[in-house]
Formats: structure tokens, sequence, C-alpha cells
């Protein structure tokens, strides 16, 4: 950033990221430009009031009407980062179609974008520790290279094992009229996390390589650890460990395309006054496309989320008594989370209804009927009506810190 320009930086990235667009989509790439042309017209056009309703609303049909052209034509921090200035329109086509992230992402906020572009980001960590970290001066900008070179070796170990096994535990064999017929229940849970278990390899192959071109390209710098190492978790996308040691829903949608959650979490949930979590995922399903897999998958995921959040209400506190008894809830809830993740985003894979629903009726609907009865049986306050009651609890402590600061300067 202290050798090259912002606006040759902007340049660059664009051109660089229409040209990668093209070799990979050819003339199909156009909608990448067409798409951020009509937002940013909407931009200068509406009030900054009603801008961003307009632009979801706009964007989100856009993006629909070509998710659905597609399968018949191929046949197969909401107020911390918005921006207070009207970007150029060079600046918001290098947001929306720069190198590193045109074809697999992450989704980032336009300001962290912006930093990076401009290199403020690493001015900005230099003037919270004095230009120190550790006492030491940092008078160059941090460097990507180690943490590239991680991220490449997690990508070589993810594809690895993709290709390895991925053909060992097949997906489509938990449909498969003979396994149903022939194998025990329990066999069928064992080898539905199996072969959900070696699909995920692909995915940390492509967020982690996504990750690392940004790094390698400056971006993702998220200041030092407390040992004075940088760190380049601004834009990861997941969490491999926490994943798969995940012991609740929420734990693990938390670590799984983290930038497109949080993405949902600004524009969604955190907006929506009556059922965030219903809207959310209905949103999540319409952006992914317009397969029917999809949706089953979030409207199974609205239902196992509404009763992970009850029995973590209800159930949770008894076991928090001894390490024992934490550790047997934890063990418990490992497995039982991911069973019910596999459970949920099999029709993710597969995609279709008819063999959705067949593996569904193969389970008897069990996870989902348990779910709602559980959803059921152990109420949980909506969040609106918990929110009120967290802000009557947060002003008697503003009230005790200001009177405590009162007594201080009175008595010196």
């Amino acid at each position: 950033p202290s050798k090259t320009s912002p606006f040759v930086r902007h340049v660059v990235a664009t051109l660089l990221g229409i040209y990668f667009a093209l070799f990979c989509f050819g003339w199909y790439a156009l909608h990448f430009l067409l798409q951020s042309g009509i937002t940013y017209g909407i931009m200068i056009l509406t009030g900054v009031e009603h801008m961003h309703k307009y632009c979801l609303v706009v964007a989100l049909g856009y993006l629909s009407f070509c998710q659905i052209t597609r399968v018949y034509v191929f046949d197969y921090g909401m107020y911390s980062l918005h921006s207070l200035r009207m970007p150029s329109l060079l600046e918001y086509f290098s947001y929306n179609c720069n190198f590193m992230g045109i074809l697999a992402g992450p989704t980032c906020s336009y300001n962290d974008y912006i930093a990076f572009i401009e290199g403020t980001p690493y001015r900005h960590r230099d003037l919270e520790n004095k230009g120190k970290v550790n006492g030491k001066s940092r008078l160059n900008d941090p460097s990507p290279n180690t943490e590239v070179i991680r991220k490449l070796a997690t990508c070589f170990i993810s594809l690895l094992v993709f290709l390895s096994v991925c053909k060992v535990c097949p997906v489509e064999r938990n449909v498969d009229d003979d396994f149903i017929a022939t194998t025990p229940f329990y066999a069928q849970v064992v080898y539905l996390y199996l072969s959900m278990l070696t699909t995920r390899p692909k995915y940390y192959f492509v967020w982690t390589l996504a990750d690392a071109i940004n790094n390698a390209a400056g971006f993702g710098f998220n200041g030092y650890d407390s040992n004075g190492l940088p760190r380049w978790d601004l834009i990861s996308n997941l969490r491999i460990m926490n994943i798969e040691l995940a012991t609740s829903f929420k734990v693990f949608l938390d670590n799984w395309n983290i930038q497109t959650a949080h993405w949902l979490k600004r524009v969604c949930y955190e907006r929506c006054p009556y059922n965030p979590t219903a809207a959310t995922f209905l949103l999540s399903a319409m952006w992914h496309g317009a397969y029917p897999g999809y949706y089953l998958t979030f409207l199974t995921g609205i239902v196992i989320t509404l009763a992970a959040r009850a029995v973590r209400h209800n159930v949770r506190p008894y076991f928090m008594g001894s390490p024992t008894l934490k550790f047997v809830y934890d063990v418990i809830t490992w497995a039982a989370t991911q069973i019910a993740i596999c459970y949920t985003v099999i029709p993710f894979v597969l995609l279709s209804v008819g063999p959705s629903l067949k593996f569904y009726r193969s389970w008897y609907f069990c996870i989902h009927i348990g779910c709602i009865l559980l959803a059921i049986a152990l109420p949980v306050k909506p969040r609106h009506l918990r929110l009120k009651e967290q802000q009557p609890a947060i002003q008697p402590s503003l009230e005790s810190t200001d009177s405590n600061s009162n007594q201080k300067q009175k008595a010196t």
C-alpha cells in the first residue's frame, strides 16, 4: 500500500477480476458488471434511508433470475461497517469484481476492502500499538507468507483427502433401495455421518484457497495476537477444527461459511423484527440457488435451530455443575450435532426433491418430529423479548459505573 496509489490498485484489481471472470464464464461474466451497475445506479438515485432495501431486493431478484435461468440453460456488521461516503464507480466495481474474490469469495465488508486498498489497516494497527508490538517497532507491512504457506498446505491435504475417500462413501448410497432394505438403522446413521464427512474437504479446499489468495495479495490482515504475530483471519471463511468438534448447531454454523453468515446476520437477522431465524434461512436458500434441495435443507435447519436453542436454554444448565457432567454433555451434544447436521444438509447435496424425501421417509422424519416436539415442550422467549429484558439490566450497571466515577472525582 505504501508503494502504489489506491487508484492503481483499484484498476488492477478490477481488470484482473474481469479477465478471470471472462476466462472462466465467457460473456456471462458481464452479469457481474450489469448487476453492479444497476445497484450503483440505485445508490445514486435513492436516498440513504432506503437504498439498502432497494439494492437488496433488486440484487436478490437479479440473482434469482440468473439462477433459475441457469437451471434451464445449463440443466444442472450492519452499523459499524456502513459507509458514510458514496463510493466512486471505480471503487464500487473494484469491490464487486476484484480478482481475489470474484470466483470463490469470500465476501467482505466494503469498508474492510477499501481499508485494504488504501493500506489503512496496517497504519491503524500501528497507531493502536503506538507503532510497537511487544516493545518492538514495526516499520514494515506485515508479511503474509507464513500464513499463505500454511493455508496452501491445508488446501493440499483437503484435496488429497477428498480425492481419496469421496468415492469410498458416496452420498447417493444413503437413498439406495438395497442399502436401506438390508442395512441396520445404526449402520445407516454411521454411514450418513461418514458420507457427509467426506464431502466437506472440497469446501475446505476451495474456501481455504480463496483465503490464501486474498492473503497473498495483502488482504485479510486483522492485527497482531498476544505474541506479536500478525493475524490473517479477517476474511477467513471457516475454522475446520471448530466445525468437526462442534457441540451445537449454532457453533457449527458460526464456523462454516463465516463471511456469508456475517452478511446474512447484518442484512436480515438483526433487521427482521419477527421470526428472524426463519427469514434468515429463507434468504440463505434464495441466495444459494433454485434447487429444491436447498430449500429442504434450510427449512429443516429452522426446526433444528429452534430445538437446539430450546435444549441449550433448558437442559444445559443441569450439566454445568461438574467437569464430568460437562464432558458427558459435550460428548452427547457432539454426536447429536454431527448427526443433525448430516440429516439437515443431505438434501443440499442431493439437490432434488425425490431423493431427499426418500431419505427422510427412510428415517421416518424422526429428527423433524423430535425437534418439533422439543421446540414445543421446551419454550424459549422470542428474541425481541429477550433483548427488551436485557436493556433494563444494562442501565443499572451504567448508572453504577457513572456513580463510581463521580465518587472518584470527588475524592480527588
